[in-house]
């Protein structure tokens, strides 16, 4: 156990015995020889429980009692009593103590109030964060999908961090989710009516990358430019996808903006690789990787997230057939175990894009194309064209129930064109009509 248990009480062979105690027992205890000490530590985020004298000088047990569950009203208190203060600790019950101990009393006793003390205060903590999450996976804007275990803990983290101001470095394979997940932060936080700023670091050439992250510097100060990323995400976020690529000149003298200059914008980057092997062989700047990789969040490639694909795909058909203003395919046990079998390299964003040529193309297309295979397609690009071209008819003649017409003008092909594509296709409307 790690969770912190406070023990506050103005005698310090009281203090020092259930501290000795609860060590032994594997718990963090924490002691105070004054409540308004404690209460001056004290703050909502707080996971323990908090053990508290009643009859101490300058602030008692109540006292202190009712400053706390000011701070939070559901804090595991529990209050440390004498035989002749049982109606006082009962009260403190009434008032919003979680129990009370009276002395003397056994170990087991004692550590039994704690473990439950905990368990209430650990339900109430998981409920708020489930609370917190459902309002943000409903709110407009990026959502993070996923129920394992690495993604919940990953939204949590996310949900922690979107106020902070220090840079934050995100790692993970391509198509994981790493932009989704620092527009999500932005769009939750205090900063979501400033700027979100995306660079991709890759895409721009060494020669020009420095004049788009600061502009033309003045001589007054060289972080300033109003041409550049900087300044135009200063009160918002920059994401800086794939910093690695960055030139080290550069990466440079990003660190020092990053240590020295105001008004910087929160600062995001993601990458690919392994920054500290790259800085541990030079390859990238090391007093920027320390900047950066004092938080770094991971992000799971989809094969590790097996449960999630499922979800996952659900949700981008539903969109994308939201988007064209058609019903979305349904899924099946087959099509399940099939999504099971694929590895998906290229993660959420290979998935995205399967689901919308699936929606758009036809089940027959997606599948050939993604999941029935994962070897390289030998056949000539004719070949490719043709499946193409087939799949875009098939859909078609199924969503307007084989009606030519409607075919014809929505895909924009004269009347004789459409006939012998559909003849080269062996495709009959016929067998469309509802």
């Amino acid at each position: 156990m790690t969770t912190e248990i406070w023990i506050i009480d103005d005698e310090r062979s009281i203090r020092d015995s259930l501290s000795q105690t609860l060590d032994i027992e594997g718990f963090m205890p924490k002691t105070f020889a004054s409540a308004k000490e404690a209460l001056s530590q004290l703050d909502s985020a707080f996971e323990g429980v908090i053990i508290s004298d009643i009859n101490m000088p300058q602030m008692d047990g109540i006292a202190f009692l009712n400053h706390a569950l000011a701070v939070d009203k559901e804090f595991s208190i529990v209050m440390l009593t004498g035989h002749g203060d049982i109606s006082t600790a009962v009260s403190a019950m009434r008032g919003g103590a979680y129990d009370f101990l009276e002395k003397p009393f056994s170990t087991d006793h004692l550590l039994d109030v704690i473990r439950r003390g905990l368990d209430k205060r650990n339900l109430v903590i998981e409920n708020r964060e489930l609370r917190r999450e459902l309002e943000q996976q409903s709110a407009p804007g990026p959502r993070i999908l996923g129920n394992c275990a690495e993604i919940k803990q990953l939204r949590r983290t996310l949900s922690y961090l979107k106020d902070k101001e220090s840079p934050l470095l995100m790692q993970g394979e391509r198509g994981t989710g790493k932009e989704l997940a620092a527009r999500f932060m932005h769009d939750h936080s205090e900063r979501q009516d400033e700027p979100f700023i995306s660079l991709k670091c890759r895409l721009v050439p060494d020669s020009g990358i420095e004049q788009e992250l600061f502009g033309n510097p003045t001589d007054t100060n060289t972080f300033s430019s109003k041409h550049g990323k900087i300044f135009s995400a200063r009160k918002g976020t920059l994401f800086l996808d794939g910093i690695e690529a960055l030139p080290q000149a550069t990466q440079r003298k990003l660190s020092i903006a990053l240590r020295n200059t105001v008004d910087m914008p929160r600062v995001i980057a993601s990458t690919r690789v392994d920054l500290q092997q790259s800085a541990r062989l030079q390859k990238f700047d090391q007093s920027l990787y320390e900047i950066l990789s004092s938080i770094t969040l991971h992000f799971p490639p989809l094969r590790e997230r097996e449960e999630d694909t499922y979800l996952i795909c659900q949700n981008f058909l539903r969109t994308t057939a939201s988007r064209f203003g058609i019903a979305p395919p349904n899924l099946n046990a087959d099509h399940k175990a099939k999504m099971a079998q694929y590895t998906w390299p290229g993660n959420v964003t290979e998935l995205r894009n399967f689901a919308e040529r699936w929606v758009l193309m036809g089940e027959e297309q997606a599948l050939s194309e993604s999941v029935t295979s994962e070897e390289n397609d030998h056949t000539s690009l004719a070949e490719r064209l043709t499946k193409v071209e087939r799949s875009i008819l098939f859909d078609a003649l199924n969503r307007h129930n084989g009606r030519l017409k409607e075919v014809q003008q929505e895909l924009g092909l004269a009347r004789k064109t459409l006939y012998e594509k559909l003849k080269k296709h062996h495709l009959d409307k016929e067998s469309f009509k509802a």
